[in-house]
């Protein structure tokens, strides 16, 4: 589902309101755990963490007049979402988060390229969110964009 929102906070204001406060969760711990020089905004209608002109002036090779995108939450139709473009793009880390998945969670990881599912939102583990936002910084993902996504 889309919501026509123009900040973080009106997002949270629009989606179901069973879902508001994990919502707020998730975007707190991932505000909390992410490095330094990413900015939170409104990206692709979702509330997205990304690396803004400022540092990254080329922004998205898809679009350059948009920011590049590294992390995203949204609600869903079904579920939560969090797409990580880090998980997408490195190999190692996706092992890493396959492999904690299970410690945190019981029931089977629901997972597509870079987009993690969590139907049942009481399930939503925080704790491993956090660190997995926490894993990269600017620099190292403007480098593995460079080198393993965007198009030369």
């Amino acid at each position: 589902m889309q919501y026509e929102a123009k900040t973080p906070d009106e997002y949270i204001k629009a989606i179901p309101e069973e879902r508001q406060a994990v919502m707020s969760e998730l975007r707190k711990v991932i505000k909390d755990n992410l490095p330094k020089g990413f900015s939170e905004e409104i990206n692709y209608k979702m509330i997205g963490y990304v690396v803004p002109h400022t540092l990254y002036p080329d922004g998205y090779h898809c679009d350059p007049k948009l920011p590049l995108p590294f992390m995203n939450i949204a609600s869903q139709k079904n579920f939560i979402a969090v797409y990580h473009s880090g998980i997408y793009a490195d190999k190692e880390l996706m092992d890493w988060f396959v492999g904690e998945y299970p410690k945190y969670v019981k029931t089977k990881l629901d997972m597509g390229k870079s987009c993690i599912r969590f139907k049942k939102i009481d399930q939503i583990p925080m704790k491993l969110i956090g660190e997995l936002a926490s894993k990269i910084t600017v620099e190292e993902w403007i480098n593995i964009y460079e080198s393993n996504v965007k198009k030369k």
